[in-house]
């Protein structure tokens, strides 16, 4: 389990990977985890799938063999909007016996053909639920820039304290593009009284169409310094790609230098990526 002493050891370097897509081999997961070894993550995050497309039996399985075969922390995402608290319990239960004690909980996004169970409307519905289970280190998600369906920044907060208060001891942040959006969401959450750790999360943009992706899902603004970098470099595969990579290192420079709790790399299981950006920052994550 992710102990309360990590965030005081060090700054906190963390991963995330997703699992296959539905009739995909679970294999080209594993090739992604050979190809994040030594890297010495603190601790590698398994997604659910985007808006659901995930299994619960894969995220298990992942996570399970991120903790027992490479002997690294795992987290396990689980959205909780097409749960019920017997099904909650269940992947609970399945991830302890398989090592797992570590749950990002989330709402999760919305699925066209699927009803929501009802049991959980909010994050925070499921994190108390998620109290009950002893020895489990729970994280929430939180949104530098506004969560998409929040009307205000305040609104937004007020509920990200809605998480703590239920339990979650650790933030995870959607990714961003401008630092400085960082920085004044963390004034005002610690402001707001909000105090538990929170990681900054990091994706490295490699090409156009993940941007368009990218900002679709959460509504990142695009800073005119990464602007210009797409207008220079955006048709230029290779160029966009170590473009990308050197935004990404910058990014992490600014704020491990402004004494950031963490960072989380949305590595998009890319582990040429992930290793260019290790390469490039190693020493600042010293132990």
């Amino acid at each position: 389990m992710i102990s309360d002493s990590l965030f005081r050891d060090h700054t906190v370097f963390s991963f995330e990977i997703f699992p296959p897509k539905r009739n995909a081999s679970i294999d080209t997961v594993y090739h992604t985890l050979d190809g994040l070894q030594g890297l010495h993550p603190d601790f590698i995050s398994v997604t659910y799938g985007a808006a659901g497309s995930g299994n619960n039996s894969a995220t298990v399985e992942i996570a399970s063999v991120i903790h027992n075969q490479y002997g690294i922390e795992s987290v396990a995402h689980l959205p909780c909007r097409y749960l019920s608290r017997a099904q909650a319990a269940d992947t609970v239960k399945q991830l302890q016996e398989n090592g797992t004690q570590n749950i990002l909980a989330l709402r999760g996004d919305t699925v066209s053909d699927q009803n929501p169970q009802g049991d959980f409307v909010h994050a925070s519905d499921l994190i108390a639920f998620l109290k009950q289970f002893k020895h489990l280190h729970i994280i929430a998600a939180c949104y530098p820039e506004t969560h998409p369906e929040a009307p205000d920044m305040d609104t937004d907060i007020r509920h990200l304290k809605e998480k703590t208060n239920a339990g979650a001891t650790h933030l995870i942040s959607q990714l961003f593009l401008d630092n400085s959006c960082f920085y004044s969401f963390l004034k005002k959450v610690r402001a707001a009284g909000i105090t538990v750790p929170i990681e900054a999360g990091i994706m490295p943009v490699i090409n156009k169409k993940q941007i368009q992706h990218m900002v679709s899902l959460c509504g990142a603004s695009l800073p005119e310094k990464f602007r210009t970098m797409m207008d220079r470099y955006g048709d230029n595969p290779d160029a966009m790609r170590d473009a990308g990579i050197a935004y990404a290192v910058d990014q992490i420079v600014d704020l491990v230098s402004h004494g950031v709790d963490g960072i989380h790399l949305y590595t998009m299981n890319n582990p040429f990526v992930a290793r260019r950006i290790c390469k490039a920052t190693e020493t600042l994550f010293k132990k």
